[in-house]
């Protein structure tokens, strides 16, 4: 990965005296990273710090819709390739484990000079792992830690213990989940063994709020997200059946950023991207919300109290942990990408008996924020 550089422009003015200087940079892996991040930096400047943000892209994008008065320093991300099959993306992945160890060390390297450079008080890494200082108190977001593999137990207990090699140089970990037994991830977010490092659940970390309005019949909603090619091989898929369907749906293409769009028509309404705000009164109009099973999607879709048919990215594990966890607690219908078709998914979501009133939709988010803060601020 080449060494990232700072613009000149839309570089931070002087500190502000008495405010606490935090840094926050989500991973580059698809849009959920930044989402979840957008709850965290909002608590932050609820509470009177004064926020950085650092990545590129997409991510970048979609903070800087969110967020435009916040400075965002360009940092490279880890760049992952996807494959158009479950078999290609391991090798994929495997293949590209040297390139992301030096990401790692990289963004290490940069996030030494940017504390010196621009007084940086904390951090919060939301899954990148070398964004860790010895001198500044750092957070790791994760709701993984455990992750899981296809080739058996042995391999997820080498991948936790390399996990934790990387999370234990952080202060502490925020995992977005509830503590208790009715949790969103499972034993991804509860496993045997923990961290050495103080481990805090923050609860459900969403840009949306809890949702009691009647949604529109026949409405649906439809969001793609994740890294190509993946995302386009469902679109395509989707668009296709789309045109066909009896009744009215959205179609957001998680493209903030991108020029090129899909016509609109009296019924499938197609956008390449949605504030949070947009999106709340989509996600409030739809019957049912078609997506990916990226664990970010999951928590906004309860939080908001919506019935969904996710489809997990093939090959992705925690995705494919997640919809099979999902389904059998009945807080989303899943099913894999090979055998989903629109009027087959709907009609199987109208006889499945959800019931994700179970998870508790409440964060904790506000304490964890003024408890690290305090620790923090300029005397």
């Amino acid at each position: 990965m080449d060494q990232p550089v700072l613009k000149k422009t839309g570089q931070p003015g002087e500190k502000e005296q008495g405010k606490p200087r935090i840094l926050v940079a989500p991973l580059d892996w698809g849009l959920g990273h930044a989402t979840r991040c957008i709850p965290v930096i909002r608590e932050l400047m609820n509470q009177d710090a004064e926020v950085l943000l650092a990545t590129e892209g997409a991510q970048e994008e979609l903070l800087s819709m969110e967020f435009p008065g916040l400075h965002i320093l360009p940092l490279a991300g880890y760049r992952i390739r996807y494959a158009r099959t479950a078999s290609g993306l391991l090798r994929n992945i495997l293949l590209q484990t040297p390139g992301i160890l030096r990401s790692i060390k990289a963004e290490n390297s940069w996030l030494k000079k940017i504390v010196t450079e621009y007084a940086i008080d904390a951090v919060i890494a939301d899954n990148r792992y070398g964004l860790y200082h010895e001198s500044v108190p750092c957070i790791f977001i994760t709701h993984q830690l455990a992750i899981k593999t296809p080739f058996g137990k042995w391999t997820e207990q080498v991948l936790q213990k390399r996990n934790y090699r990387y999370i234990n140089r952080f202060a502490a970990c925020w995992v977005p989940d509830t503590a208790g037994s009715n949790n969103l991830a499972g034993e991804l977010s509860h496993p045997v063994r923990m961290p050495g490092i103080p481990v805090n659940y923050t609860g459900i970390l969403s840009r949306f709020g809890y949702n009691e309005a009647s949604p529109v019949k026949d409405h649906i909603l439809v969001l793609l997200s994740g890294p190509e090619p993946q995302r386009s091989i469902l679109e395509n898929k989707i668009t296709r059946e789309i045109a066909h369907y009896p009744g009215t749906a959205t179609v957001v293409r998680g493209l903030p950023g991108v020029a090129s769009v899909i016509p609109s028509t009296n019924m499938i309404k197609f956008y390449n991207h949605l504030t949070a705000a947009e999106l709340s009164k989509e996600l409030m109009e739809a019957e049912y919300v078609i997506g990916r099973c990226g664990y970010s999607t999951v928590m906004d879709l309860t939080r908001m109290n919506k019935k969904s048919i996710l489809v997990p990215t093939p090959g992705q594990t925690e995705q494919e942990y997640l919809a099979k966890y999902l389904t059998q607690h009945r807080i989303a219908f899943c099913m894999p990408q090979k055998e989903f078709s629109l009027a087959g998914s709907l009609q199987k979501a109208g006889e499945f008996n959800y019931a994700i009133n179970s998870i508790d939709r409440n964060n904790h988010l506000a304490e964890l924020v003024a408890a690290f803060i305090s620790k923090i601020s300029p005397s």
